[in-house]
This record gives C-alpha cells, sequence and structure tokens, in this order.
C-alpha cells in the first residue's frame, strides 16, 4: 500500500518548518489542529500571531547581515503594508515588533488614529501614505500632521496631488514631508506597458525643480518604486530596480533632502512543500546595487524602507475544512466536497490563480488517489485542483465521511483573503463566512486560543440585505 505519508516524505523535506505531525495529526507551528477542531468544529480560519513577529525578525537580520557584510551606511526600516490584514490582533502584533506602518486609503489613516488611542502607536512611528490621494486622504493626513506626527510621509501618486497639497500648506504644522514614486515598466507580459502608480519617470527631474524645490513647506525625503512581480532574481527585476537607482541618485543630486528609498513589498513566501528562496542573496544585491550606485554618484546612501505586507502575514494564517463527501463523476475524477466555498474563502485562487499550501490533518496512513476540491457554492469555478509544483493533487483516501471524516487545510493564507472576500460582508450564494480563531503565545509558550468571531449568522447577512 501506498500512503500518503510515503508520499509526501519522498517527495519533499519533512517535517519542515511550520508542519509535523502528532499522534496522526498535523501541527502548525506547533498548535494541536486536532485540538481545535475537537474545540471549534470546521470550518475555521485562524492565525498564528507569533508568525508575524518572527518574519519581521528574519527579514532586520537579514537586512542588517547586508548592511554590514557591505558597509552600508544607511539603516534599514521595516513598514507593514495595512492592506494584506487589517484586523487589529495583526496589526497590533506587528507593531509590538517595532515596525512602521504603510497606508493606502482615507479610512487607513482613522485606523492609525485608533491605534494611537489605544497607545499601540506614537507620534513616532513613520507612516508612508500611498496610494492615489483622495480629497478625503489627503484631508486626514494633513490631519496628522497637524496632530504633531512628523515622520508621516505622504508619497506623492500623481503630479496634481502636489497641486492639492499646496492648497493645504496654510493649515500645516511645520512642514510635510513628501515623497515621489516612480511609475516604474511592467513584465513584457502585462496587459500595459507601464503602471498606473506613481509619475513618469521622464518627468519627475523637471517637477522637482519647478514645484517642490524652494517651497519651505514641502521637505521631499523619500523615493519610492515597487516592481509588480516581485523581488526576484530576474532579469526584468534587476533591470528595473537599475533603472530606479539611477533616476534615485539624480533626484538626490537635485534634492539633498531626500533620505529614504523605499523599495516596497514584494518578499515572496512559501506556497509548497518544496519552495525555495534564497532571500540571504537577494538581501544582499539589494544593498550592494544601492550602495554601489550612491558611490559612483557621490551621494549619500539612503535609509532603505521595505513595505512587507504578504511576506508579513501570510504564513500566519489557515483555513481548515471538513471534506463532506467523495463525488466521483467519471471514471477518472474524484471530488472531495468542503464545507465551505473555496471562492469565498481563499478569492486569490480563485481570481489570480495563487497557489497555496494544501495538506490533509489527518489519515496519512491511508492510501492516497488524485482528486479534485470542489467547494459547496453552485459555481463552475468554486474548485481548486492542482498544487503549485506539481499540475496534480493527491490527498489520502477515505470511507466515513460522518463517522470518520477527512479534514484538509489550506496554509499561508493570511495576506489579502478576508479583504478581497470581504469579511463579515455579502458572501457568494449567502455561504457564511467561517469562524475566526486568533493564536498567541503567552511568556512561556504556551498557546493562547480565541475565539475572534463565530461563523457569520443569517441575520447578520439578511439585515446587510435590506431582509
Amino acid at each position: 500500500m501506498n500512503t500518503y505519508l510515503e508520499l509526501i516524505s519522498q517527495s519533499y523535506e519533512f517535517p519542515q518548518e511550520g508542519f509535523s505531525r502528532e499522534e496522526g495529526f498535523l501541527t502548525f507551528h506547533g498548535v494541536s489542529l486536532r485540538k481545535l477542531i475537537e474545540k471549534y468544529g470546521a470550518p475555521f480560519k485562524l492565525v498564528y500571531l507569533p508568525s508575524i513577529v518572527e518574519k519581521i525578525v528574519k527579514a532586520r537580520n537579514l537586512f542588517g547581515a547586508a548592511i554590514q557584510e557591505h558597509d552600508y551606511k544607511g539603516r534599514y526600516q521595516y513598514a507593514y503594508c495595512t492592506k494584506c490584514c487589517h484586523f487589529s490582533h495583526v496589526i497590533k502584533a506587528a507593531l509590538r515588533a517595532d515596525v512602521h506602518l504603510e497606508t493606502s486609503s482615507s479610512f487607513d489613516v482613522d485606523l492609525i488614529f485608533r491605534l494611537l488611542e489605544s497607545g499601540d502607536l506614537t507620534k513616532e512611528t513613520i507612516l508612508v501614505h500611498n496610494g492615489y490621494k483622495t480629497d478625503d486622504y489627503l484631508e486626514k493626513v494633513i490631519a496628522l500632521n497637524r496632530a504633531g506626527f512628523k515622520n508621516s510621509v505622504l508619497v506623492l501618486d500623481s503630479k496634481s496631488e502636489l497641486e492639492r497639497v499646496k492648497a493645504l500648506e496654510p493649515r500645516l504644522n511645520g512642514t510635510l514631508n513628501i515623497g515621489i514614486r516612480i511609475a516604474m515598466d511592467e513584465e513584457p507580459q502585462s496587459a500595459y506597458y507601464t503602471s498606473r502608480l506613481g509619475i513618469r519617470p521622464g518627468e519627475i527631474l523637471d517637477f522637482i525643480r519647478e514645484k517642490i524645490v524652494g517651497d519651505e513647506k514641502l521637505n521631499l525625503s523619500m523615493v519610492h518604486f515597487f516592481i509588480d512581480s516581485g523581488i526576484k532574481d530576474s532579469p526584468y527585476y534587476w533591470g528595473e530596480f537599475q533603472k530606479a537607482l539611477n533616476l534615485f541618485v539624480q533626484m538626490k543630486q537635485e534634492c539633498p533632502s531626500i533620505r529614504a528609498l523605499n523599495i516596497g513589498g514584494g518578499f515572496p513566501i512559501r506556497n509548497g512543500l518544496g519552495f525555495r528562496y534564497d532571500y540571504d542573496y537577494i538581501v544582499s544585491q539589494i544593498v550592494s546595487k544601492i550602495k554601489v550606485a550612491c558611490v559612483e554618484a557621490n551621494v549619500a546612501e539612503p535609509d532603505i524602507f521595505t513595505e512587507f505586507g504578504k511576506y508579513t502575514v501570510g504564513e500566519s494564517g489557515a483555513i481548515i475544512f471538513q471534506v463532506l463527501e467523495e463525488k466521483v463523476q467519471n471514471d477518472r475524477e474524484a471530488w472531495y466536497m468542503v464545507n465551505n466555498s473555496l471562492m469565498n474563502t481563499i478569492p486569490d485562487a480563485w481570481s489570480i490563480f495563487e497557489k497555496f499550501i494544501l495538506l490533509p490533518l489527518n489519515k496519512w496512513e491511508s492510501e492516497y488517489q488524485k482528486v479534485n476540491i470542489g467547494g459547496i457554492s453552485c459555481d463552475h469555478s468554486d474548485y481548486y485542483n492542482s498544487e503549485d509544483f506539481n499540475q496534480q493533487l493527491f490527498l489520502p483516501t477515505f470511507e466515513d465521511a460522518i463517522d470518520d471524516p477527512l479534514y484538509i487545510g489550506f496554509f499561508h493564507t493570511g495576506a489579502y483573503q478576508d479583504s478581497i472576500s470581504g469579511y463579515g460582508g455579502i458572501k457568494h450564494c449567502l455561504i457564511p463566512a467561517p469562524k475566526l480563531i486568533v493564536l498567541d503565545r503567552d511568556e512561556n509558550g504556551n498557546i493562547i486560543d480565541s475565539l475572534y468571531r463565530e461563523e457569520q449568522s443569517v441575520d447578520e447577512m439578511l439585515s446587510i440585505l435590506g431582509y
């Protein structure tokens, strides 16, 4: 008999970081998933908060080592990209690791004020304001300035934003820190050539000379760019990175007040048990290239900012399902039907074909078979049928879905899924959002689990719809 355990052991290193087995049941970050199922039932989502801090510490160590290796004169600053997950328990966990924050919209600034009231951040926290600035968003950034947030940086996404900023200058408390986002070229296979985000590179130097230099109310302190492919060791990425560096040093020569280079996000997370990524090499190359460009141009080496969102929270999340039944629709295709909608709970898998780590929680000693996973909505697209490194999906066989059920989990789902699906809102086919469990550890390392929210009720959903 070929068991699922043998399949995994032959294909990957297992156990591995974050995953092991305890009494035949899968554990996640050392947490017993069996106990969570017994206590809360499935389906449920979970977030493991210590993973967030671990990722922040890892990134700081990587950049710290590269800075030392290359005798780099600037500092490294870690900003969390709030749009990846806005939940208070997530952002507060990141803030406990002394991160800075990046905002994307008007309501994001209200979140900042709430965190100030609760004592989870101070007015010394660096805030990077990205995204298109609606009038409401801009007004709230000015409110931060008037409230004494001296490290708040408004990153201009278009030249027209500056004119609206200048109209509000009489209301500023001292000076306003601003940044400029460079519009980067997209990958060749993209539907468009240049990103809609940022200002055209060919217009930036004249824009600085004519509109910013000499304005005593504005302090140009940051240059921002983001390469949409994410940070990867590819000719496209390093080519765009070098183009941005070349423009950065020219901008700094025009405006020495620039102190920060923000390279955005893009660190990948593990989306398969066979994931490989040389973080040490990539970070060393980033720091080295910035150093070389600055030395050659005879400009001071800037502080390096990153805005890691998915990297910060992605590997903290998981979604656990129970398989309701096996449906065999023809001689070759078996379907495992799970007790929620995949489109609702992991919309990235449906919308951009994102892959996650999928593992059974139990029955590892059973035989395995090729399967498809189906959600319970009536939509054709509500399925998942391949792993990132294997175009086939294998799971253990089972006989009794009622008395001896199979449980499966999608792992590293902590970024974007709740934001995209609209946590607590209307769901496709009115299938309720599952319960959410928050996991932490006390000072002795013991697991603390708490139910953040029960499964969405029919009254909650129908009230939104006006019934």
